[in-house]
């Protein structure tokens, strides 16, 4: 199950909202956020923007959120994420969101789906999978030259679209939690 956003579309931030909520079973565990990139890259910069623009919306929340721009969680790193992302959150589902390359009409969609990522493949690395969803935000061509068209991505662009990912999932995660917090008060009465 595949949704597609343009990032700007004034209603993306709540379509991703509502994708997430049909994709992810409710459980009793918030889900973990693992945003991948580099902050040495504009292009690869997407995750760690977003991991830190979630932070400052929910930080009196107790959701778990990992790659953020002072802690960056690159491709090569992904390997030791996933043990220990499943050692420490063993029933947390993980969404996993990254920058990535496709074709000239794609620059400028998120793209979330109920599979895993392959996080430097834009870059040409062939690197494990992560996540139990992906958000993916196309944000250059897809070329022989990758990395190069990684460095010559617009911020405005990353930055817009990191605004609007952060928002649909911190969206997301409130109604989870406030969904969470009605239920176990009905039990209670």
């Amino acid at each position: 199950m595949d949704f597609s956003f343009n990032l700007y579309n004034s209603l993306a931030a709540s379509g991703e909202t509502l994708a997430l909520k049909k994709i992810l079973p409710p459980t009793s565990t918030h889900p973990v956020i693992l945003c991948i990139g580099s902050d040495l890259t504009v292009g690869d910069s997407l995750g760690p923007i977003v991991g830190t623009k979630i932070k400052e919306k929910l930080n009196n929340l107790n959701c778990f959120v990992y790659g953020t721009l002072s802690k960056p969680i690159t491709a090569r790193e992904v390997k030791y994420m996933n043990d220990f992302i499943k050692k420490t959150h063993p029933q947390s589902q993980i969404i996993a969101i990254d920058a990535a390359v496709g074709s000239a009409g794609d620059i400028g969609l998120i793209k979330i789906g109920d599979k895993s990522i392959r996080p430097g493949s834009g870059a040409n690395k062939k690197l494990g999978k992560i996540g139990d969803v992906s958000i993916m935000g196309i944000i250059a061509e897809k070329s022989v030259f990758n990395f190069a068209m990684l460095s010559a991505t617009r911020l405005n662009v990353v930055y817009k679209m990191a605004d609007v990912i952060a928002e649909g999932v911190c969206n997301y995660l409130i109604d989870l939690i406030n969904t969470k917090n009605v239920l176990a008060k009905s039990a209670t009465v």
